[in-house]
């Protein structure tokens, strides 16, 4: 039985960016939502200094203890390293989603754990596959209630025992004082893509070869786009979240590089054994007016090529689910609603299922990851192309950003509209759904508009 405590702290005088500010420590994270009601975006999650993390590519997994500075190599298989690190029998009396447990992410190249899509790219980055930083020690902010809820664990993983009481002194005099981080601004040279448009646009007719010689119905081609920067990156979330709110956005600081963003798409969650997973695809750029953003939605939904890649996309992704939810339980609770955000509106949909009773959450991620809406249909052949044509590996893009709870709840946004900030470059990717009557000049602007969400924070 681990031990554990908690203290409920009133919140109305504070915020979701002020108690990160006033957290002292590193390797600090923030998950919030631009949606503030009871169903969605109720809770911000706030936490500083893991104890412990496990980093993974391919089946070398390394676990890191992050209290003794110590680091155990083994090969073993990523994804069951992590099941066995939960606890799935805790329960709280306090119900919320994420009390201690893992942040981090799973780059899109965690399929080849699971699939043969090919050998991999050229990896600039040279990031792991997956990291995951476990917190013992949360703030959990509830915007209904304006409450702070401030979690305290034994470290779990280590069986290392803490006097719980000071740990929450310790936390709740943090947000008392309201010391908050003085932070530097932050600024971002041009952006410059991996790919000329030219490359790009040929790039799409190849494509459109495959799927006319029937290997494909679609694939989501992508390009990266880098430029230098200076100053602190929290700063630059902040104008994020205020320039393009969006259901998902997240701010995690790996010490050696940073994952940032500001998401529309939820990859999967899952909470005790329902699961529901958002299919994204059909994009219009933004109007200047509200005539004619209603002008632009109408001919989104009344444009075939996108209504036929979005069922194509919500059709796999019930298919996803299939593979690991209750017969019968799989449903369809939103469909084809166009959602708008600063730079472009989407279509969007929702699938829900229960877990089979022989099923893990983390099972649920494995099935979903990466979603059809960033990679193409069928999965498999898409992605096996896709990695004859892209240029480089794409990393956390396409991948998922979200925390795994101690109990085995989790929740993974799709990581698009995702900033990597490494060695002083900041990277964004976007993608364009390539299908059979596609214009290779549309998709190419299709991935600038999309990625204009993080590119024009600045100006």
């Amino acid at each position: 039985m681990i031990n554990y405590s908690y203290r409920i702290i009133e919140g109305d005088t504070h915020t979701p960016i002020s108690i990160f500010l006033s957290l002292k420590g590193q390797k600090k994270f923030l998950l919030e939502s631009s949606l503030k009601h009871e169903k969605s975006g109720r809770y911000s999650i706030i936490g500083a200094n893991p104890f412990y993390k496990i980093t993974a590519t391919d089946n070398l997994v390394e676990h890191h203890d992050l209290i003794q500075d110590t680091i155990q190599k083994e090969t073993a298989r990523p994804f069951d390293v992590i099941e066995n690190l939960l606890i799935k029998d805790f329960t709280s009396d306090l119900d919320v989603p994420f009390p201690a447990g893992g942040v981090g992410y799973m780059a899109y190249d965690v399929i080849r754990q699971f699939e043969s899509i090919g050998a991999v790219q050229k990896d600039e980055l040279n990031m792991p596959d997956i990291h995951l930083m476990f917190y013992e020690n949360v703030m959990v902010y509830d915007h209904l209630m304006q409450k702070i809820y401030c979690f305290a664990f034994d470290r779990w993983i280590t069986g290392e025992q803490k006097n719980l009481d000071d740990e929450l002194n310790q936390i709740e005099k943090q947000l008392k004082g309201e010391q908050l981080e003085d932070l530097d601004d932050f600024s971002l040279s041009l952006f410059s893509s991996n790919i000329e448009q030219q490359d790009f646009e040929s790039t799409v007719e190849q494509i459109k070869q495959h799927i006319f010689d029937g290997d494909i119905f679609q694939a989501v081609l992508s390009q990266r786009l880098s430029a230098s920067y200076k100053g602190e990156p929290f700063s630059f979330y902040r104008k994020l979240r205020k320039s393009n709110p969006s259901p998902y956005m997240f701010f995690v600081d790996f010490h050696d590089y940073t994952v940032l963003g500001a998401s529309p798409e939820s990859l999967i969650k899952v909470n005790d054994s329902h699961v529901t997973t958002n299919p994204i695809a059909g994009t219009r750029k933004r109007g200047l007016t509200d005539s004619e953003d209603y002008e632009l939605e109408q001919d989104l939904l009344n444009d075939e090529k996108e209504i036929a890649e979005h069922q194509m996309l919500v059709d796999l992704g019930r298919n996803d689910l299939g593979r690991i939810c209750k017969p019968g339980t799989i449903s369809l609770s939103k469909y084809m609603v166009v959602e708008r955000y600063r730079y472009v509106m989407h279509i969007v949909s929702e699938v829900t299922g229960v877990l089979r009773d022989n099923q893990s959450p983390l099972e649920a991620l494995k099935a979903c990851l990466p979603a059809g809406t960033v990679s193409g249909a069928p999965k498999i052949r898409a992605m096996q192309i896709l990695n004859e044509l892209e240029n480089v590996k794409r990393g956390v893009y396409s991948g998922a950003v979200g925390y795994l709870a101690i109990n085995g709840n989790l929740d993974f946004a799709l990581a698009i509209r995702t900033m990597v900030l490494k060695d002083q470059l900041a990277h964004v990717q976007a993608g364009a759904g390539v299908v059979y009557d596609s214009v290779p000049t549309n998709e190419f602007e299709e991935t600038l508009n999309k990625a204009k969400a993080l590119m024009e924070v600045n100006t």
